[in-house]
């Protein structure tokens, strides 16, 4: 675990200057374990039907996205989705506070509910995020303190290199002790395992040095508003644009889209289709949903690739 102390570990502004180098940004939603195997299925059935999508200049991903972004950028998406096929089934997790789920043993916790009622409770998103990082501080509290080193582990062993790409990735996460979202980058000095690893924590917090961040998707689900200036921007959202939040708060993908066009870029996005809502079944955390859900991706991809040439190419 990097111990670097926090001023070592500078914060990047999402109200930067957008450093609009390139033509084509490639959005990757957040969506858990089924999520993730949908990302790369999709790409993957793209990369067949020989539209790379994995040669945008610019790669956006938050939580299971913010995975998927460093898996294509570092690895065959074919070989990818072909690990994802011959894995081993593993068993649904537990109940998040179990032994199995992401938060560490201890008082059980129904997450969905517990971040419910915060998102009710809040009355905009600067209010949400700061309410979602004390919830977390408070359960990081009650813990046994290991989980940012095991979930530190797990994260890497997911990644094909434990080095920043060289293009521009963006990953995105909230900081759990100020509510200010942050935006990760090979330019930051934070390492790209903690990065990923910060951008996935939806409940615990994750320690980098003396800071403490939460969920890349508390910032904006998709977070392709980042992608602003580019000319054309593809977001695949495995969660199909849908949000939690109130809608008068803009947090949906309809909204950033809307955004993106107003400021003159071209966008398409890619929902999952109904088999691949089947695919996933009703708990996309679950990792005994990944293989049929690559697959449906892949299928998706294949399906999709000559309407995508003319956007893309």
């Amino acid at each position: 675990m990097n111990t670097t102390p926090s001023s070592d570990h500078p914060h990047v502004e999402i109200a930067r200057p957008v450093r609009a180098t390139g033509e084509r940004a490639l959005v990757l939603g957040g969506g858990g374990s089924a999520g993730n195997a949908w990302l790369i299925g999709v790409v993957a059935g793209l990369y067949d039907a020989e539209v790379d999508v994995t040669q945008a200049e610019l790669v956006i991903g938050t939580s299971a996205g913010s995975t998927a972004a460093v898996q294509i950028t570092g690895a065959s998406p074919s070989q990818l989705l072909a690990d994802i096929v011959s894995a081993v089934p593993q068993q649904p997790p537990g109940p998040i506070g179990s032994d199995r789920g992401r938060v560490p043993p201890g008082p059980s916790v129904d997450h969905m509910r517990r971040t419910g009622e915060i998102i009710a409770a809040a009355d905009s998103p600067a209010d949400m995020r700061r309410r979602m990082g004390a919830g977390a501080l408070d359960l990081d509290a009650r813990s046994d303190g290991s989980w940012s080193t095991r979930w530190r582990a797990t994260t890497a062993a997911r990644l094909p290199s434990q080095q920043w790409p060289d293009r521009t990735v963006l990953i995105p996460a909230v900081d759990a002790r100020t509510g200010e979202p942050v935006v990760f980058d090979r330019h930051c000095g934070v390492d790209l395992v903690d990065a990923v690893a910060a951008s996935t924590s939806s409940g615990l917090p994750y320690s980098i040095g003396d800071n403490r961040y939460i969920d890349g998707g508390y910032r904006r689900n998709e977070n392709a508003d980042l992608a602003a200036g580019y000319g054309r921007v593809l977001v695949l959202s495995p969660l199909g644009g849908r949000t939690r939040h109130p809608m008068a708060w803009g947090m949906q993908l309809a909204a950033q889209v809307d955004e993106l066009r107003a400021g003159g870029s071209r966008v398409e996005t890619i929902l999952p289709d109904s088999s691949s809502l089947e695919a996933f079944g009703s708990n996309l955390m679950d990792p005994s949903t990944r293989t049929p859900a690559g697959r449906a991706g892949y299928d998706q991809g294949q399906a999709l690739a000559e309407w995508l040439t003319e956007f893309w190419s």
